[in-house]
């Protein structure tokens, strides 16, 4: 088995691939790549993202095949694909951070900035927060309500169709924390530092 974690310049990468491999064992290889072909032969996809949307989207573009080749083993194979802040912000539509872009379109919704009711609340989100549990899926496997994930954004995704939210949590408004459409899903959270939590949500998608 072949997890291949993307690598277009984000950052971050080694403490993901380090909480996959952790999880995954001797058996599987973690692979981070920058090459599209290694796609081809990985039985699963995660797209990490750390920084500002349009700046992601501009690294991705910038690999060439890339995208194409995620579109190919993503869309055509249906290889389980996970995205992971930033990386899950960018399968909307589009995202509205310093200025409109264009995401990939996997998911219908917009990115848009945190706007929480009480001002006193500091943006970014920053820190521990309890999900609650929407709709039952298998990433979701043996995750509850209550259970806590570790934040780090100023953006969230406004997904238009209510059935691709699995969980959310409250930070003076209400934040899609978890989605998941046929075999494409994504976390607001960092699974690598969520602890447990993380830890499960890791397994749950290699499981797949």
């Amino acid at each position: 088995m072949i997890v291949a974690i993307i690598d277009y310049g984000s950052g971050n990468l080694r403490s993901c691939a380090k909480a996959f491999e952790h999880v995954a064992g001797d058996k599987t290889d973690i692979k981070v790549t920058h090459s599209p072909s290694d796609l081809s032969a990985a039985s699963y996809i995660v797209l990490p993202g750390v920084g500002a949307f349009a700046d992601c989207m501009q690294g991705l573009r910038a690999v060439p095949g890339m995208l194409d080749a995620m579109q190919e083993q993503v869309l055509t194979h249906k290889k389980p694909f996970l995205g992971i802040c930033v990386g899950m912000q960018m399968l909307f539509e589009k995202g509205y951070e310093h200025g409109e872009h264009a995401g990939l379109g996997w998911l219908k919704g917009e990115v848009v900035a945190l706007k929480p009711e009480d001002a006193s609340l500091k943006i970014p989100h920053m820190g521990w927060n309890d999900l609650e549990i929407t709709a039952p899926h298998p990433l979701m496997k043996n995750i509850k309500t209550g259970d806590h994930a570790y934040f780090v954004h100023s953006y969230h995704a406004v997904c238009r169709n209510a059935s691709d939210v699995l969980a959310t949590v409250s930070y003076g408004q209400k934040i899609t924390a978890v989605v998941g459409s046929r075999n494409i899903m994504g976390v607001q959270f960092h699974p690598e530092k969520s602890q447990e939590t993380g830890l499960t949500l890791i397994k749950n998608f290699l499981d797949m």
